[in-house]
This record gives structure tokens, sequence and C-alpha cells, in this order.
């Protein structure tokens, strides 16, 4: 892991100046939760229809999270989202003018089924628009980590169909020293919003079981990741600590064949 990279991550992801905000407001809600105030059942639901008898009341959004300091979508230098290209279900690729590498990995589908909180998880947001983007399997960011700022692979944007739902082809990402194994997205009202870098609805971030983890580490490529997973948890981990029900995707696949990733995400 590059020196640089682990500090700024540090600085942004789990800094807190950006994060307890964020983690404050949630925690008191867990505690009015508690105090039977506020439900916090959050959707299981991958085909962007609700449990039966679920109500808005039984229906949290997805926690707010950071960002981290390699969006990409200009809030933090480079903005990829106005680049030609970036709306794509591949991602797996640099498109444009970069250097046109490709992101090895074990094979990795994501589904993010995007549904409207309000209505109790029951209505689908056709038309939202998804900008998802994660590490690569050596724990660099496109755009921003030494030897790939040149790349823009495992980012793209997608629109909800009407289903609600986006799909994205990429790769397991690797674990980077201090953080658990995630992805970040962003939700915007339309896939116009998406494209102008503006108007983003909801920031969130995706969390990896850990058995699914341990067995795509012990593949090749991946080997640096063993050793930082080996010092982490998910009780640990400086965003999801304060819990990660609503942020825990559903795995399955294998090395050999590759995962899907299945999210419902309310909004």
């Amino acid at each position: 892991m590059h020196r640089d990279h682990d500090d700024e991550v540090h600085e942004h992801d789990r800094g807190l100046s950006y994060d307890l905000p964020v983690l404050a407001r949630r925690r008191m809600i867990r505690l009015m939760a508690g105090a039977g105030l506020v439900p916090l059942v959050g959707c299981s639901s991958q085909d962007g229809t609700s449990a039966s008898g679920s109500s808005a009341a039984e229906c949290a959004p997805i926690p707010d999270e950071t960002a981290g300091p390699f969006p990409g979508d200009g809030s933090n230098g480079v903005n990829v989202l106005k680049e030609s290209g970036v709306v794509r279900g591949d991602i797996t690729r640099s498109f444009g003018d970069s250097a046109g590498g490709t992101a090895e990995g074990v094979p990795l589908t994501v589904t993010l089924t995007v549904v409207d909180a309000a209505s109790g998880c029951g209505t689908p947001k056709k038309g939202a628009a998804v900008y998802l983007w994660h590490c690569d399997r050596e724990g660099g960011y496109s755009l921003y980590s030494e030897g790939v700022t040149d790349e823009n692979y495992l980012r793209g944007v997608q629109e909800a169909d009407e289903k609600g739902q986006v799909t994205f082809k990429s790769i397991f990402p690797g674990c980077y020293e201090g953080r658990w194994p995630h992805i970040h997205f962003e939700v915007y009202g339309s896939l116009a919003d998406a494209t102008a870098a503006t108007s983003i609805t909801n920031t969130s971030q995706l969390a990896f079981p850990k058995d699914v983890c341990d067995t795509v580490y012990a593949s090749d490529g991946y080997s640096r990741s063993v050793t930082n997973l080996s010092r982490l948890s998910l009780e640990t981990d400086g965003i999801f600590s304060d819990g990660y029900d609503q942020q825990m995707a559903t795995l399955k696949g294998s090395v050999a064949d590759g995962y899907t990733a299945t999210l419902t995400v309310p909004v």
C-alpha cells in the first residue's frame, strides 16, 4: 500500500471533522429506535418490492457516509462525471483519453436497487442515477493513486430502470490499510444531474462479508489484502463500526465464476 494513499484515507475517510457529525446523527437515530420512536428496519428486497405489510415507518434511508478523498466527482479535484463515456455498465476498463488500462481481479457484478424510503421501500426510483466507484485489486484509486493517475477505470454511472436497478460489471476490490473492503456510491435524482455533477441526494458505501473477502483474497493478486484485512474488523472500521446492516451486500458466486453483489438502497 502506498504510504501517501494511506495517509489520505485516514484523513478523509476517517477524519473527525467530516465523519463525526454523520456518525453522531446515526447513533442518535439508533438511540431513538431503542426507545421505540424510530424504527430502523432496512429493506432487504433486491427486486424493488417491499416485504408484506411494510410501511414508510419501517424503511430507513441508506446511511449517509463520506465520499472519501478520491470521489472523482469534482468535489476533490478531478471530475470524471462530465466526461463522455462515464455512463456505462462495464467499469473494468478506462475510457476516453485515459491510458486505456483494465483493472484485473476476480469478476464482480454489482446491482443496486434504488427505492423510495418514504413509501416503505415499495416504489422503485426509476430514472434515478447512481455513480459508483471503488479501489482496484492493489488498493489504489484511478485518477488519484500513484501509477493509475492516468486511468479512470472502476468508475461509472448508470440510470435506474423500471425496477429501480443499476448494474455494474467490475472486479472485487482489494483491502487497503485502515479500511474494511467497500464500494462508494452517490445517488442522483436523474442522469442529467449525475453527468452535470450536481444535486447529489445520497452518498453511502457498500460493505462486503468477511467470509467472501477471505475466499477472494486467497486468490492470485490479492496478497496485500490478506495482511490488511487481518488487522481490521467491521466493528472497528471508521465507517461501519456504528452499524452496517443496511450496507452489507448479499454476495453469491465463486472465485472461478465471479461474484454478484446486491443491495437495496432506500433514498
